[in-house]
């Protein structure tokens, strides 16, 4: 009799927490139609191994826990370390390549997607891998490395690679991370949007771009500027990149000939290189510097 009061109890617990499964996934995953349709999860399946593992490792059964842990890799393509800490409402669309280090601390409500690894970065002691708060959504591919924390409600972007720690309510995209949007007033669980981001290289490439825009508008007006003060000095009006004037061009051709005909170890040239021109620097006088400016 007591037997089969533990075991309806045991069922019970069971249903309980797949109903409470059922509405964690319906939230995040519109293709979710039944309860039963929760067993057919990799998450569910590999969660529930997590739990048995968790307990052995916590109570010092080391390898057995590990030896658990392993057969959900197997099963599910997912590894969780038996040693991590992981809240309510955790959920893992799709699963395949997560990774999960032993020292990872997870809250409630957090979301991962497929191939997101939680790891360590060497061979550190201690607590080595990452911490994400509630609520946190790691969009597919993405990296977290280290003994860093992800703030409560913040957004990884698909592929980022983050080694550095995230405020909370805050958007991570890149390699390496970085944040492009703080203060999100919407919670990633809710939208689970992993296509609306800033892109930040096209962001750096505009103000690139209106930055070079800005220097050649102003080196228009300053060569605009020197030919006016070259046309009310009563000089003749040259182009920066015509030849140099003949006067130039025959001290050249004097120093060429020199060069070709004097002889390499004479007192006069004791390497051979021939006279040398002196630069006429006439025209430094209307340059603007970059510390002018």
């Amino acid at each position: 009799m007591g037997n089969a009061i533990t075991k309806e109890l045991v069922t019970m617990g069971w249903f309980s927490d797949l109903k409470e499964t059922y509405e964690v996934y319906k939230e995040r995953d519109p293709a979710i139609r039944t309860y039963w349709d929760v067993l057919l999860y990799p998450c569910y399946r590999c969660m529930r191994l997590y739990r048995r593992a968790h307990r052995h490792w916590v109570a010092g059964h080391l390898w057995r826990a590990r030896f658990i842990s392993q057969m959900a890799v197997r099963q599910t393509g997912i590894e969780i370390h038996p040693g991590a800490v992981i809240g309510k409402g955790f959920f893992i669309d799709h699963g395949t390549g997560v990774v999960i280090g032993e020292t990872t601390i997870i809250g409630d409500n957090v979301t991962l997607y497929q191939g997101v690894t939680l790891g360590g970065t060497g061979k550190e002691q201690g607590k080595r891998h990452p911490t994400l708060e509630d609520g946190v959504m790691v969009s597919a591919g993405a990296k977290v490395l280290g003994s860093i924390t992800i703030g409560a409600n913040s957004k990884i972007g698909a592929g980022s690679v983050v080694l550095k720690n995230v405020p909370p309510n805050c958007t991570v995209v890149g390699v390496p991370g970085r944040v492009v949007r703080m203060h999100n007033q919407v919670v990633p669980r809710e939208t689970i949007n992993q296509t609306d981001l800033p892109d930040p290289v096209l962001e750096d490439m505009k103000v690139l771009r209106r930055a070079n825009n800005e220097l050649i508008n102003r080196l228009l007006t300053l060569e605009g500027e020197v030919r006016e003060l070259k046309r009310k000095a009563g000089k003749p009006e040259t182009n920066q990149y015509t030849s140099r004037t003949a006067e130039n061009e025959a001290t050249d051709n004097t120093a060429a000939a020199g060069q070709i005909s004097g002889e390499k170890g004479s007192l006069n040239d004791p390497f051979g290189l021939g006279a040398c021109d002196e630069r006429d620097f006439d025209e430094v006088k209307d340059c603007v510097f970059a510390d002018s400016i």
